[in-house]
């Protein structure tokens, strides 16, 4: 079986179990439109539905399924052979028969059975009841149907009303502990808005225009000093001629 197809059968299963209280060994409920489809297919019911569960399971079917098949005649022949196979479960319809589709219905109210049919209006009718679980097989392949709407609303209800009395026992337990319910959260601080960061801010124009100006201005070579001379008065001159 293939990695995808074992993952949502067990994902199914897991539903069931966790909210339906299915429990291993899982009971299929088997009837004749199923073992007509895999006398059809070529389908060894039990060995296929063993191999395809991996689990253990109990193959079931009632007196009203096997005396419906067994009136129908010649085309179920081979289908009430291979469904008076199965172990035949107590109905109380023994003695007063009725149509198989109703005796699984009324099986199914109070037990938990995987129901085994090919039979469209039954599991129409099953879907729409919560925690209804059904098994066909797609051509020659055993599935088992993904949780009907009816039972994905029911979860979701029951969940709802257990997260309403959980919280409304908390409320009570806060009350009785005489915590107030009521109390304010402490205010946030306003922030004061800080000057920016100069590192971060953009230069003006100005500035940059200077800068370059004193860039160019320093790359220039420095200018030589004029030698200054001084002038002697003439007495002094004539001194030195003098001398």
């Amino acid at each position: 079986m293939k990695i995808t197809r074992y993952k949502k059968l067990n994902k199914t299963l897991a539903f069931f179990s966790a909210h339906y209280n299915y429990r291993e060994p899982y009971q299929v409920l088997i009837d004749a439109t199923f073992c007509q489809a895999a006398l059809k297919n070529k389908v060894i019911v039990e060995e296929q539905i063993r191999k395809y569960f991996q689990v253990q399971v109990k193959l079931l079917t009632t007196q009203c399924i096997i005396l419906e098949a067994e009136s129908l005649g010649a085309p179920l022949v081979g289908a009430t052979q291979i469904v008076k196979k199965f172990l035949v479960h107590k109905c109380g319809h023994e003695g007063n028969p009725i149509a198989a589709s109703e005796c699984i219905k009324q099986m199914t109210k109070d037990s938990r059975y995987i129901v085994a049919s090919q039979d469209k209006s039954l599991q129409s009718s099953l879907r729409k009841v919560p925690g209804r679980c059904l098994l066909y097989l797609h051509k020659a392949t055993p599935t088992l149907e993904t949780p009907s709407q009816a039972s994905k609303k029911w979860v979701q209800k029951k969940l709802k009303n257990t997260l309403t009395i959980d919280i409304e026992k908390i409320e009570n337990l806060k009350s009785q502990n005489g915590i107030n319910l009521t109390e304010e959260k402490p205010k946030s601080k306003r922030r004061i808005p800080k000057n920016p960061n100069p590192l971060s801010c953009k230069k003006s124009k100005k500035q940059s225009v200077n800068n370059i100006q004193t860039l160019a201005n320093s790359s220039k070579p420095p200018m030589k000093g004029k030698r200054k001379r001084i002038k002697l008065p003439r007495h002094v001159k004539e001194f030195l001629r003098d001398n």
